[in-house]
């Protein structure tokens, strides 16, 4: 009777010594997977239909851009490998869901046609003819 009791009361204790391994697992995976950054960025106080607008909507997107690939505002992110390529990533998406003909020009401005093209930057025909 002794030993059944004892046998009886390992299994709680196996089960409880299971389910933190599988919550200690399940910790270090979700520090492994990728984590989206986002920064908001609003047009409040700008025309930007106006170059002088565009171009301070442009500085915004490049600020955006170099928060979220460095430290994202939190202190527990994991560096990007290639900050150079999260950036232009970053800023190319940022330019095309803006979708603001005179923003993609300042863009365009110090990047080429190509590598618009290349980071999915819809451009307007009469850009795109160019």
């Amino acid at each position: 009777m002794y030993s059944k009791t004892a046998f009886m009361s390992a299994w709680p204790v196996l089960g409880a010594t299971v389910i933190a391994w599988t919550l200690f697992a399940g910790s270090v995976a979700a520090k492994d997977q990728e984590l989206t950054v986002a920064y908001r960025v609003t047009t409040q106080g700008l025309d930007v239909h106006q170059p002088a607008g565009a171009r301070a909507m442009y500085l915004r997107l490049q600020h955006a851009a170099e928060v979220v690939c460095t430290h994202g505002m939190r202190v527990d992110l994991k560096p990007v490998a290639d900050k150079g390529a999260c950036y232009e990533k970053a800023l190319a998406e940022s330019i095309g869901s803006a979708n603001l003909p005179l923003v993609t020009q300042v863009y365009l401005q110090s990047h080429t046609l190509r590598d618009a093209a290349a980071l999915g930057i819809e451009l307007p025909v009469q850009m795109a003819a160019k």
